[in-house]
């Protein structure tokens, strides 16, 4: 099980989730949050890459932005509520709570902040720049943009993000496994056009996309989303993917 801790960034003290594992450490991973923040199911998440000897830190990067991870979990549970009605009653409330994530302002300093918990990881005992990253969702468009960013990343996993304009992804240099549902429209339908660019920018790029299986499939918090069997083919693939690459 791991534990919170507070880490110093010029962006200001952020809290993360640190969860190291039991013997020698395979490398370090940067874990990036839905938009719901740091909540449970991101830390058991941690705890299970730790649990496959990875050390493991998960910044809260949305209590600054007004979002803390309860407010979040209120969130999360509205918009994943059986009722439809209850679900499209939380929309404007969702909208308010998460507007000021989508300002530039906000990229920029989520992004510098990111930086500095690489920073954080790098120094750490056993991790020998053997870095990746991995978020879902909000937390998978911000290991795209972190990748534009930061060259020391060997593996980036971005669970249905949105990738950054086509005029950075030329500064990506960590090979890149994207996993996404077919039904997540919104997504899947830039994807060629995704992979077209990559390519061109010369970068590794792996889609695997799930059929039957839409948006946050992952995480087994959610009773709408959830797909148990597309989830844990993604894990065991994650898995391979990280130990490739950050031997």
């Amino acid at each position: 099980m791991g534990h919170r801790i507070h880490i110093e960034t010029t962006g200001g003290t952020i809290t993360a989730y640190r969860a190291e594992p039991e013997g020698d450490s395979r490398g370090g991973i940067l874990l990036i949050h839905e938009i719901w923040g740091l909540v449970p199911h991101i830390e058991d998440v941690a705890d299970r890459l730790a649990a496959e000897g990875y050390l493991v830190v998960a910044p809260d990067i949305l209590s600054n932005a007004g979002v803390t991870p309860e407010v979040g979990a209120e969130l999360a549970a509205l918009v994943s509520d059986p009722d439809p009605a209850v679900r499209s009653a939380a929309q404007p409330i969702l909208r308010e709570k998460l507007s000021v994530s989508h300002s530039p302002d906000y990229a920029e300093w989520a992004v510098g902040v990111l930086t500095q918990i690489v920073d954080y990881i790098d120094a750490q005992g056993g991790v020998d720049g053997r870095i990746g990253a991995i978020g879902f969702c909000f937390g998978g468009s911000y290991v795209w943009a972190l990748a534009a960013e930061d060259t020391r990343l060997r593996a980036a996993i971005p669970f249905y993000g949105s990738a950054p304009s086509s005029a950075t992804l030329g500064d990506i240099t960590a090979p890149v496994l994207g996993i996404y549902g077919a039904d997540d429209e919104r997504i899947v339908s830039g994807l060629p056009a995704l992979t077209e660019a990559l390519a061109e920018a010369d970068v590794d790029f792996t889609p695997i996309v799930y059929t039957g299986v839409g948006h946050a499939f992952f995480n087994d918090t959610n009773p709408i989303a959830y797909a148990p069997d597309a989830a844990e083919d993604a894990w065991v693939t994650t898995l391979a993917y990280l130990g490739a690459r950050l031997r």
